[in-house]
């Protein structure tokens, strides 16, 4: 059974659903805002998430320098299907950190707390589901 996803986009809130698992998100379209993603927070609602939006599938590293706080990352395609989970990436304070890379292309890219991909029962191939639009300034 494939697991859905509905992200609600409005001038208020962007959502991103799983099941009946709901997490506001900030989007990350332009690549300064991809760039800074979740840096230099000190905590994430635990109904709280990111989600990095690129204009077309590509590869994507991440790293955790100068994030405080342990994340789940979640690779989709172009086609809303997750790729790849990185559970538990953990904060990096120097300039040493590893970077995380999927291996895959990816059009988006979701960040949450750590353990909530467990605890909702996200796996490969779920379908996503999303309800927006791309920034024209990340084009």
């Amino acid at each position: 059974m494939l697991l859905g996803i509905a992200i609600l986009n409005n001038k208020k809130e962007n959502q991103v659903c799983f099941k009946k698992h709901c997490f506001s998100v900030e989007l990350a379209e332009t690549s300064a805002e991809r760039s800074k993603g979740l840096m230099f927070r000190e905590q994430l609602d635990e109904d709280k998430g990111m989600l990095f939006v690129f204009p077309a599938e590509q590869e994507a590293s991440f790293w955790m320098k100068n994030t405080l706080i342990p994340l789940d990352i979640i690779w989709f395609n172009e086609n809303k299907e997750v790729l790849f989970i990185k559970k538990d990436a953990q904060p990096c304070g120097t300039d040493k950190c590893l970077s995380i890379n999927s291996g895959v292309e990816a059009q988006y890219i979701l960040e949450l707390n750590a353990g909530v991909a467990d605890e909702i029962g996200l796996i490969i191939g779920d379908k996503a589901i999303f309800d927006f639009t791309v920034s024209a300034d990340s084009l």
